[in-house]
């Protein structure tokens, strides 16, 4: 068993280095807010795809398969939110604001109901938060 543990976390370590690699490379290049924004955007929509699923089996009786691919998006969100280079706070509290704007769109094109004009407000204001955040000067 012991050998068994050792293994896994050894796993667990190289996983990791590997995600801080691909992170670094992926963000230690021009057009950094854009390529950060994206990921945000990216992982906002695994988040909502993941509950979106069990949401739609439960309230709308939906075959229980849709469990199958909604759990798989919360793991894809899961290990996306690792990409992010910075402290784990710090990234939620951003993506918190990608978040909220990606679930307007997500009213808009999935369920097909105009947002309103507050809704439109809300998700500008969320955003700006989130640049504040996620782009402040790094000392």
């Amino acid at each position: 068993m012991a050998f068994a543990c050792s293994s896994r976390s050894s796993y667990l370590r190289a996983n990791a280095a590997a995600s801080t690699l691909i992170a670094a490379r992926f963000f230690n290049r021009p057009f950094f807010p854009m390529k950060t924004l994206l990921l945000y955007v990216v992982t906002a929509l695994a988040e909502i795809l993941g509950c979106y699923l069990p949401w739609r089996w439960l309230k709308d009786g939906g075959s229980a398969w849709l469990l199958v691919p909604g759990a798989l998006s919360l793991a894809v969100f899961a290990w996306l939110l690792t990409f992010h280079g910075a402290a784990a706070g710090r990234v939620y509290a951003a993506y918190g604001g990608v978040y909220v704007a990606v679930a307007i769109l997500w009213l808009w094109v999935v369920e097909q109901m105009r947002p309103t004009v507050w809704d439109f407000a809300g998700a500008a204001l969320t955003l700006a938060g989130m640049s504040v955040i996620a782009f402040q000067p790094r000392i």
